[in-house]
């Protein structure tokens, strides 16, 4: 698979002035995950609290929560990742300008109508279905001219996140019940691309690390998806299945497998490497944690934590404090400020899933507080990363 260059770049004696938010797509799509970020976390604090959803009826409380963090924050950021990725790896140019505009203003309304009283259902979901199709589309015509076929790879998996939100709105609608498959599928396909993203980590480490050499297994690799892909067809299919908890521990010592490989302990001077390596621990652990709660030994709830706000949450700033330093033409080097963010998540992680077990606060304080650290390491991201998001890049190259 292409990896995006994030190479250090001379900087131009006088860098470019202006605005350049939609140059190219991590930057309206990953300021958008930003403020989201912040912005739902905060309201989900508040919904939790009040025991009610968005103003419309289209959502529960618990369904608008699950259903934003992955078809809309997530989403957002494999949508800005994607837009920028596919222009690298096969140099063909991805939308830009007004076309980018239109498709974050497309994402943009299917966060907000739910917040417009007595709004049709049916436009709700309309909204909402229409935005994975739209970025297949912009993706369709860079990935299937470029003579790189793998990459073409991520036209079928986002058809099936179109067909995962569609199994959640079937049921929003009254149509079906397949609400719970539709976020299983997407969780279990966000983590999927994790685990493809989590491949570069040897390529960032060889790199920025003296004296280190990870790793590569193809045995090992091809042993991990074939455990992640047996596993994520047991849980859609046969869910109370007894099969399912080996496979869960599987899943978790593959991945446990490959950090080994992977691991130096210079990453620990390198906040942009320990942060992305944190983050795949969590994906380890957090499989561990599904083995021991489909054993009775853990709260499930905690354990899909692990996964969702571990290894999703902190992986993600990582790559988008990343991404966004190497495509505006800046070193590759987190301010302190982000640098504290990084161990804030962590920590907002660690309250989020341990906490509640120990007994030592209550399950709404701990709530609370492990949103409450989110939402802060989200607006130090928004507050570090717009400006840098916003404007043309400081080597006055395009993008």
């Amino acid at each position: 698979m292409g990896l995006i260059p994030l190479g250090e770049r001379p900087a131009p004696s006088t860098p470019p002035s202006g605005w350049a938010p939609f140059a190219l797509g991590f930057r309206p799509f990953f300021a958008l995950a930003g403020l989201s970020g912040l912005i739902l976390m905060v309201l989900w604090i508040g919904f939790w609290h009040a025991g009610k959803a968005p103003p419309s009826a289209y959502f529960t409380t618990i369904d608008w929560h699950s259903h934003e963090m992955l078809f809309g924050f997530t989403l957002a950021i494999i949508a800005g990742f994607l837009l920028t990725a596919v222009r690298n790896w096969t140099g063909i140019d991805t939308p830009t300008g007004k076309p980018l505009a239109l498709l974050a203003l497309l994402w943009l309304l299917a966060r907000l109508l739910p917040f417009v009283p007595s709004i049709p259902s049916w436009l709700v979901a309309l909204t909402d279905l229409l935005f994975i199709p739209a970025l297949i589309y912009a993706l369709y015509t860079p990935l299937t001219r470029a003579e790189n076929r793998i990459n073409r790879l991520f036209l079928p998996l986002l058809a099936a996140m179109a067909l995962a939100n569609l199994l959640y709105h079937l049921q929003g609608l009254g149509v079906t019940s397949t609400g719970p498959r539709g976020l299983t599928l997407m969780l279990n396909l966000i983590l999927l691309l994790i685990f493809v993203g989590g491949r570069v980590l040897p390529f960032f480490t060889e790199k920025a690390v003296n004296g280190a050499a990870p790793r590569f297994n193809k045995q090992r690799e091809q042993f991990v998806y074939a455990v992640f892909i047996l596993w994520t067809l047991g849980e859609l299919l046969l869910p109370q299945s007894g099969l399912l908890f080996p496979l869960a521990f599987g899943v978790a010592a593959t991945q446990a497998w490959r950090l080994a490989d992977w691991y130096h302990p210079g990453i620990w001077r390198r906040p942009i490497l320990w942060v992305l390596f944190s983050g795949l621990f969590w994906l380890s652990l957090g499989y561990f944690l599904k083995g021991l709660a489909l054993l009775d030994l853990f709260p499930a709830n905690l354990a899909i934590h692990a996964l969702t706000a571990g290894a999703i949450g902190v992986f993600t700033l990582g790559m988008m404090a990343r991404v966004a330093l190497g495509h505006t033409g800046r070193e590759i080097e987190p301010s302190k400020l982000i640098t504290i963010t990084f161990i804030l998540i962590n920590l907002a992680v660690i309250i989020r899933v341990f906490l509640p077990v120990t007994g030592l606060l209550g399950y709404e304080t701990c709530i609370d507080l492990s949103g409450s650290l989110w939402a802060l390491c989200y607006l130090l991201f928004v507050l570090t990363y717009l400006p840098i998001l916003a404007r043309p890049r400081i080597d006055g190259r395009p993008g």
